[in-house]
Order: structure tokens, then C-alpha cells, then sequence
């Protein structure tokens, strides 16, 4: 059956009734146990203190202290609906987007994804900037029409319904959205997630993708011991890193990419447990009110486990060499559009050695002194000025 390919405004209205079922969980919360701190142990690697067996109690009650007592959806959601909103069937599955146009007519369309546990919340701080840049101290030429589409399987895009949402998918499906938009020409950026999306978009679409922009490259040593031999001790360290954080830190990926629909039961249930899970990666510098809105979304869409699946469909299709945990048997070729990086200091350190092996036109590498994962949160600043620089350069 062909897809309906109609746009429909969409407006985000969560019932009352679900908000006082999340207010009743809330009240009849039943903690986790955990170790008094005294008896935890040291800390394994760079993990902070009181999260040596993961996410702390004492965290996640003052997170939920605020959700109950202090936190305002209402308030959210009519920020939400500030930004044009819209839906869209591609490949029989729904999809959810935020669509900015710029007030500068020859702007940039770029498509902007955002990863696991985050939602299209991600980009709220850039809108303004990118979309106006005259307005915010910028060159009005460096300006991009943004489009903010929820992954398919993640939040207002709502559950998949079938198998086989991996990044390659996803990505046929954002070249699909651009072209149902009108965007001949268009950039391609993301983090987290998105970085393993953005630069599929450009394979997808190579005739009208002008580059891909990324704040990881998640390239991994194919098992040829020659390939790690040029190494700097730099490059060295980075990967000695990513190998510890895979295998102390990686929990979520090593369960999402093999059996989700064991944690899916009790994201489904518990309004705690879902914030617990989103918030593991988060860490307690960013604002409480972004890690709550994220995984609030995820409960009220019901999305825990079906995001959690895009681990194991992505793990299911992709080369052992792209993904640690990968099952598949599918060598990629490199990608050939120009590629450009903005890597952050407390993030995931990319390889370049590596990277160029599986990219073939890294036009940007840039190294950031300060920003995390979520450098959309604690380095707008940075952000913003890389991906002017990136896509002024390739445009």
C-alpha cells in the first residue's frame, strides 16, 4: 500500500488525564536499593563518584522531586508548540518533524536528528541562531531552514510498527521528507544517533546532499592489526578510551542492541524508570528540566522500547567494523560527501585514521576544549559556529 504523503500540521495536546496517571506514579514512586555510599566502590575509570553501579538514587529522587513538585509540562508543551510542527507517513511509519523556515529566503535547508535519549528538544537552543543569524550577531548568508525530525520509533513519530528501522532506513526516509519539502539541495547534521544517520544521508542522496555534518564519527579498528599501527599515542589513548567506555559504560547499547523488549516492560510501567534510564548518559550538569522533558516524552509516547529497538535493527544491519555490537556481514563503501566534525572535550574522542577509512572526503575536523555529548546544551556557542563554518564552506 502506498504511503499517504500528505503533511498535516500537528500540535502537541497531551491529555489531562494522562498527566494526573503520570502525577499518581509519581506519588507511589518505589525506590531502588543501592549500596550505602560508604561501602560503594571506588570509581572503575572516569566515572564520578555515587555512579559506580550506575545512576545514583540520590540523582534520579531530586530529578523526580523536581518532576512531581517543580516542573511545568504545560509550560513545555506550549514552548513546544511555539515551532511549527507536522507529520507525515514515509515507508508506512509516521514521522514527526519540526519545520523552521529562516526569514532569509536563499537560507540553507539543513536536516538536524538527534540521538538516544533525546527527542527534537535537542536542537530548541539552536532554532533562533541558525534560523536567524542576523538577528543573534551573525551573517545573515550563514542562515539554514531547519528540519527536526523525530526518529521514527522515538517519541511524537510514536512506535514502529515493523522491522528493519536502521539508520539506512531512517536515512531513505529523511532524503524522502527533504524532497517531500521542496529542498533540492540540503545539509545533513546530527549527534549522537544523528551522526550515525547524517552520514547515510548522504550515501542515500549523494546528487543533492551538499555535506554532513557530525559531532561523532563512531569508526571502529576492522580487526587488521596493520590498521592500528600508524597510530599517534593520542589516537592511541582515544581508542583505549572508547574501548573502556563500550565495556563499563555501554550497557544500554550491549541490552538495546540484543534483547530491548526485555527493558521494554519497564519503561512501559514506571515513569521513574524510564527517567533513570534516559538520564544515564546525561550526567547532572545539564538542566533538570531538559533531561525530565526528554524522557517525559518517551513515556507519554510510549517510545521506550520501541527507540530502544533501533539498537537492535541497527546492530542487525551494519558491518561488525561500523559498530562494535553489529551482527551483519555488509561491507559499506567510504562515503564520498564532504564531511565535516565538531568533536567536544567530555564526548566520545573521534579517531581520524579511522574515520578517513570510512569517509573519503573529510573537508572539517574540529577539536573543542570544552562541550559534552549534548554540546547543544552546555556549548550552543561552539556548536552553532561550526556548522556556519562547515556549510559556508560547502554550499
Amino acid at each position: 500500500m502506498a504511503d499517504n504523503t500528505a503533511i498535516t500540521p500537528f500540535r502537541i495536546d497531551v491529555p489531562q488525564a494522562d498527566l494526573d496517571d503520570l502525577a499518581d506514579r509519581l506519588a507511589r514512586v518505589r525506590w531502588a536499593q543501592e549500596l550505602p555510599a560508604d561501602a560503594a566502590a571506588a570509581p572503575a575509570g572516569p566515572v564520578p563518584p555515587g555512579w559506580e553501579y550506575g545512576v545514583p538514587l540520590s540523582y534520579v529522587k531530586r530529578l523526580v522531586e523536581r518532576w512531581r513538585t517543580g516542573y511545568d509540562w504545560r509550560a513545555q508543551e506550549e514552548r513546544l508548540n511555539t515551532y511549527p510542527q507536522f507529520n507525515t507517513e514515509i515507508d508506512g511509519q509516521n514521522v514527526h518533524f519540526v519545520h523552521v523556515r529562516s526569514p532569509e529566503p536563499d537560507a540553507t535547508p539543513l536536516i538536524l536528528t538527534h540521538g538516544w535519549p533525546t527527542t527534537p528538544v535537542e536542537w530548541l537552543e539552536l532554532i533562533g541562531p541558525l534560523t536567524d543569524p542576523r538577528a543573534h550577531g551573525g551573517d545573515p548568508a550563514d542562515a539554514f531552514h531547519l528540519v527536526l525530525p523525530s526518529i521514527p520509533g522515538f517519541g511524537f513519530s510514536g512506535p514502529t510498527t515493523e522491522r528493519g528501522w536502521d539508520r539506512f532506513r531512517v536515512a531513505r526516509a529523511w532524503a524522502e521528507l527533504m524532497r517531500r519539502l521542496g529542498y533540492d539541495r540540503y545539509g545533513a547534521a546530527g549527534n549522537d544517533g544523528g551522526s550515525l544517520i547524517s552520514p547515510e544521508v548522504g550515501r542515500a542522496d549523494p546528487e543533492r546532499v551538499l555535506g554532513v555534518h557530525v559531532t561523532q564519527v563512531f569508526a571502529f579498528p576492522s580487526g587488521d592489526p596493520d590498521e592500528l599501527t600508524g597510530l599517534s599515542e593520542a589516537d592511541r589513548s582515544k581508542l583505549a578510551f572508547a574501548e573502556w567506555f563500550v565495556n563499563n559504560r555501554g550497557t544500554y547499547d550491549k541490552l538495546q542492541s540484543t534483547e530491548p523488549q526485555n527493558l521494554a516492560h519497564a519503561l512501559a510501567d514506571s515513569p521513574v524508570g524510564q527517567l533513570a534510564w534516559s538520564a544515564q548518559l546525561m550526567g547532572e550538569h545539564l538542566d533538570p528540566d531538559f533531561v525530565i522533558t526528554n524522557a517525559m516524552i518517551y513515556w507519554l509516547t510510549n517510545t521506550g522500547g520501541s527507540s530502544a529497538r533501533f539498537y537492535y535493527e541497527d546492530a542487525a544491519a551494519v558491518h561488525p567494523r561500523h559498530k562494535v555490537n553489529g551482527r551483519g556481514t555488509e561491507p559499506l563503501a567510504p562515503t564520498t560527501v564532504p564531511l565535516g566534525l565538531a568533536n567536544f572535550a567530555w564526548d566520545y574522542q573521534s579517531i581520524r585514521p579511522l574515520a578517513e577509512r570510512d569517509h573519503k572526503n573529510i573537508v572539517s575536523w574540529n577539536a573543542y576544549d570544552r562541550g559534552s555529548h549534548f554540546a547543544a546544551q552546555d556549548a550552543p556557542d561552539l556548536l552553532v559556529s561550526d556548522l556556519r563554518q562547515f556549510f559556508r564552506a560547502v554550499r
